[in-house]
């Protein structure tokens, strides 16, 4: 049944996810496009660019988004598509909000614990590669699709990057860009 497959993913999903939702997409992608074909590559970057614009983590933004689409997907209609949407979206949180209870619980105890400061230096590297392998992941045919689409990257890059432009004008820049050069 597709509503407990759902289910299942994404609590492996946010059980094993750490670094936040960017550091979160690789994991989704390998799940629900590589592995149980739910959406294709073209659906999951549509997915995780309207993820990215709505206000929200990015993470549960598109589990949402990918519930709702796997169900409407598997033939089922737009109500039980939504009952897709929050079992996706309450999946995904609830094996964090567990770990955080027991960790808060615990944390407070063992802070100074040179152990517990080990495996917190050993995180900080694994999710700056997690958050790389998102950038790299959508970096790819559906994105980039001829020298317009690098040069609006890159445009974006520098502009965030160099300039310190806001994040929601460089967005909305984009789309003007992408207005006028494909529209």
């Amino acid at each position: 049944m597709i509503f407990l497959e759902l289910f299942w993913v994404y609590i492996k999903i946010g059980l094993f996810n750490f670094g936040g939702g960017y550091a979160m997409l690789s994991l989704i992608q390998d799940e629900v496009v590589d592995g149980h074909k739910w959406v294709t590559m073209q659906e999951f970057t549509d997915i995780v660019a309207i993820s990215q614009m709505t206000p929200g983590p990015i993470g549960i933004n598109s589990a949402t988004y990918i519930g709702y689409t796997t169900v409407l997907n598997a033939g089922y209609p737009p109500e039980a598509a939504i009952l897709g949407s929050c079992l996706a979206t309450l999946a995904v949180c609830l094996p964090s909000f567990i770990l955080i209870l027991i960790i808060s619980y615990y944390f407070a105890r063992f802070r100074n614990n040179k152990f517990v400061e080990a495996a917190f230096l050993g995180l900080r590297p694994a999710t700056v590669g997690l958050i790389a392998a998102a950038a790299l992941l959508l970096m790819n045919s559906e994105n980039f699709i001829d020298y317009k689409s690098f040069l609006i990257f890159v445009s974006a890059f520098l502009l965030i990057w160099k300039l310190k432009i806001h994040p929601i004008l460089t967005i909305a820049l984009a789309g003007l860009a992408g207005f006028l050069l494909y529209g």
